[in-house]
């Protein structure tokens, strides 16, 4: 019985995770201030992306870099973005509390 409990944990947990999508946009010109801990993130789907193509920083609406997106069930939940020195204005842990908030919700 209780690796029936345990299992379908593990699925509706799964289910959530997999929800939670969070892209990384920066320039080449500004790779001095990639976000180094954005792939220590955990429970989403992770992706880094330039905005060198127009067509990618048009369709996101990325207007400063880096820009991290948090994305749940594939429409934008919430943006974090660089100051005015084109540094990550947000840290790990405001990022990583936001993705577990939106986890418990899903609950």
């Amino acid at each position: 019985m209780k690796t029936c409990i345990a299992l379908l944990f593990s699925i509706i947990s799964l289910t959530a995770f997999a929800q939670i999508k969070v892209i990384h946009f920066n320039a080449g010109w500004n790779e001095a201030n990639n976000v180094e801990w954005f792939e220590k993130l955990s429970d989403a789907d992770k992706k880094s992306l330039s905005v060198d193509d127009s067509k990618i920083q048009s369709k996101y609406e990325i207007f400063i870099v880096p820009t991290i997106i948090v994305f749940d069930d594939g429409e934008e939940s919430k943006r974090f973005q660089a100051d005015l020195s084109f540094k990550m204005a947000a840290t790990r842990e405001e990022i990583q509390e936001y993705i577990d908030e939106l986890i418990m919700s899903k609950f």
